[in-house]
């Protein structure tokens, strides 16, 4: 009698363990879409259609856990800037499953053709303010190749996410207001015709602003697909600020809307 009762709870307990195994499993499969910008005008659109399960609050930042159009997503505004978006994006990428990290947001506009109100996809981006400050000037320098970034100045967006992106801006706000090009990043708000030329002439750049090659970077080291989508609310020339005011939140809601009609896409692909 007393081995029948052993072997029974021996057999409750093999069972025991191989459905928390089984449980456990599926928990680790479920990997998130991972949604990141720098204010909260980027992401207000973006957290009001969402379900949130919950919000883990890490270093005085929020990650919005739950469900966007469908699909698994962590929210979360990063703040302003190369340092903040690292810290953010970090911890992002570093604490939970993510499978892809989208970054949206609004910028100032440098090519000739991006006009106030459109759309940049980033194909590659880079850091403008990263150099050696001399006595003949400012020399920009390439990006360190040790850091994800394998062709030494350039860090390259992932080209499928690139296309969807694009394909969502178009449906968006029209082919004549969507580009594909080079976004430039740097700690400071442009507002400099005579700089705005030289990220054109030097860069051959669509947009600056001050934390897309920051999560590239780390996206790369992580190994993390990802691409920065930029509505542009401004030129970055001596009227940005007024722009800014006027149109930084329709730009905004264009990079949210983008979003929501890349996350459809998704869940309609096989």
């Amino acid at each position: 009698m007393k081995r029948k009762r052993l072997l029974a709870i021996l057999v409750i307990t093999l069972l025991s363990v191989l459905l928390c195994g089984c449980d456990d499993k599926g928990a680790e499969q479920k990997e998130y879409i991972g949604i990141i910008s720098a204010m909260d005008n980027e992401i207000d659109i973006l957290l009001k259609e969402a379900t949130i399960e919950r919000v883990d609050t890490v270093a005085g930042v929020e990650y919005h856990i739950g469900t966007l159009h469908q699909q698994p997503v962590i929210i979360t505004r990063s703040g302003i800037g190369k340092i903040r978006a690292s810290s953010g994006i970090t911890t992002l990428v570093d604490n939970y499953p993510i499978s892809k990290v989208i970054f949206t947001g609004i910028a100032g506009g440098v090519a000739d053709e991006a006009k106030v109100l459109d759309v940049v996809v980033a194909t590659r981006l880079l850091e403008h303010d990263y150099g050696i400050l001399t006595n003949d000037g400012f020399k920009w320098r390439s990006g360190d190749p040790g850091y994800g970034n394998k062709d030494g100045e350039y860090y390259a967006c992932d080209p499928q996410l690139v296309d969807l992106a694009y394909e969502a801006s178009v449906q968006v706000v029209g082919k004549e207001h969507t580009h594909k090009g080079t976004v430039a990043t740097g700690d400071q708000f442009v507002a400099s015709e005579d700089y705005v030329r030289l990220l054109k002439e030097q860069h051959d750049a669509y947009a600056c602003e001050m934390e897309g090659a920051a999560i590239a970077a780390i996206c790369l080291n992580y190994g993390k697909p990802f691409v920065v989508i930029r509505s542009l609310s401004d030129k970055a020339d001596g009227n940005a600020h007024d722009s800014y005011e006027d149109f930084a939140d329709r730009a905004a809601n264009h990079s949210s809307r983008i979003v929501l009609n890349m996350l459809d896409q998704m869940k309609s692909s096989p």
